[in-house]
């Protein structure tokens, strides 16, 4: 059985997958306020080595309290390092250092046209054939994308354009990492899969952050606290799982059209919890990225050659 045919499970009316897409976008939306939060005090290769290994511990230990098999089959251990280093390891630095360097509302609309990106990267890596929808989605995705910048980017310094091009790569190295890792039919379960890339990405982040200096736990806010918590326990631990689970259960339209509530809740939770400004330009770059997103996704599946 292929991996497009394993898709294709959660195709009509499955009230599962409207709860999966809710849980997803509401735990991954709001991690993006939450992460800033923390940021306010803890530096990024701290966050992630904390979190990647948080996340080890939880899930591992959770899958081996429920009885799940820890054990990897040896071939499934090449898509499991490769779709650990980009869902994982690239996504989750590349956001933490892109958030340092600009708003969160903004790094979250870049973040999230990762279904742009993977359509593109399917023509090579899968052999699909985009449509004229597709290549509209692209359009007005770089539409947004320049709309977001805005005409002073052209003149910026390439240090004022480090942040944006960051959440780029994490943009793309999230599809990339929902390619690969939807190719395959896996025998592990998401829990299992989830916890061992962690444990792979946390060892590099542990050593790294022995480079950076950390407050004290006494002198945390609270507020950095609470922003632990959901990013540790609803992200880190829930939505990265249930993200596999997505993968797997739905067509891969359908799992990636879980990504279009992201950005809004990241953007609305950024507004609320953080006060980012809601001005023209980054109103119209969402509108145009979403639309690309509706473009990329509502078009017929592509053919392949």
């Amino acid at each position: 059985m292929s991996a497009t045919t394993a898709g294709t499970a959660g195709t009509g009316r499955d009230p599962v997958k409207y709860a999966l897409i809710a849980t997803v976008s509401l735990f991954w939306g709001l991690n993006w306020p939450a992460v800033k939060t923390i940021l306010t005090q803890m530096p990024p290769l701290s966050l992630r080595a904390i979190g990647f290994t948080a996340g080890a511990v939880l899930l591992l230990g959770a899958a081996r309290l429920s009885g799940q098999r820890l054990r990897v089959d040896r071939a499934e251990v090449p898509a499991l390092l490769l779709g650990g280093l980009f869902n994982v390891l690239a996504f989750n630095l590349c956001t933490a250092f892109g958030q340092t360097m600009m708003a969160t509302s903004q790094a979250a609309i870049i973040a999230f046209t990762m279904p742009v990106w993977a359509t593109l990267l399917a023509i090579p890596l899968l052999g699909e054939r985009p449509g004229g929808r597709q290549f509209a989605g692209l359009a007005c995705g770089l539409a947004g994308l320049l709309v977001l910048m805005g005409p002073e980017a052209l003149s910026a310094p390439p240090a004022a354009l480090l942040g944006p091009a960051l959440m780029l790569g994490a943009a793309l190295a999230w599809a990339l990492g929902t390619i690969v890792m939807k190719r395959r039919v896996w025998r592990a379960r998401p829990t299992v899969i989830t916890g061992w890339q962690y444990v792979v990405c946390a060892l590099p982040m542990i050593a790294a952050a022995t480079t950076e200096t950390r407050p004290a736990v006494a002198d945390l806010h609270p507020a950095v606290w609470v922003g632990f918590a959901w990013h540790i326990l609803c992200s880190i631990c829930a939505a990265q799982a249930l993200w596999y689970v997505t993968v797997r259960r739905l067509t891969v339209g359908e799992a990636a059209v879980s990504t279009l509530l992201i950005p809004i809740v990241g953007v609305g939770g950024a507004v609320v919890i953080l006060g980012d400004p809601v001005t023209p330009r980054l109103a119209v770059a969402l509108l145009l990225i979403l639309t690309a997103v509706a473009c990329v996704l509502g078009a017929k599946r592509p053919a392949k050659g």
